[in-house]
């Protein structure tokens, strides 16, 4: 799997004051982070990539194409920021993650030979127990 490393030159960063616990501090740091991304004018990504993140992560993305990633848990701005980018590197590779494709495979004439084989011993046993029928009639 190649792995896409987002430029931190193409990210915007958005501070403010996150809610929660931590008492007056809350009230007087800007701890949230918001870190922004413009996909669709990022000049690092091939047009596939772009396409892939825009359709896997579409319900993340302003109407203009800017990614948007909030980190609000940490007391620190440094750890919300560090928290941000790592979510959003985390988002990024999961959107261009592609599968390996399945290559088709035949059962070997050895398996079919011992299917048939089951079956006709299992057909046998059930017909063993049936009712016995007269032959003089």
């Amino acid at each position: 799997m190649t792995h896409y490393v987002v430029p931190e030159g193409e990210l915007g960063f958005r501070a403010s004051r996150a809610g929660g616990p931590g008492g007056q501090h809350v009230n007087k740091a800007s701890t949230r982070i918001e870190v922004l991304w413009d996909v669709v004018r990022s000049p690092s990504l091939e047009e596939e990539q772009r396409t892939r993140i825009l359709t896997a992560l579409a319900s993340r993305m302003d109407a203009e194409g800017v990614l948007r990633v909030v980190a609000a848990e940490r007391r620190s701005q440094l750890r919300n920021r560090q928290a941000a980018l790592e979510r959003l590197q985390a988002l990024v590779d999961r959107a261009l993650y592609r599968p390996p494709t399945r290559k088709p495979t035949r059962p070997p004439r050895a398996a079919k030979e011992r299917r048939i084989k089951h079956k006709r011993h299992r057909s046998k046993a059930k017909q063993l127990r049936s009712r016995v029928r007269d032959e003089e009639n």
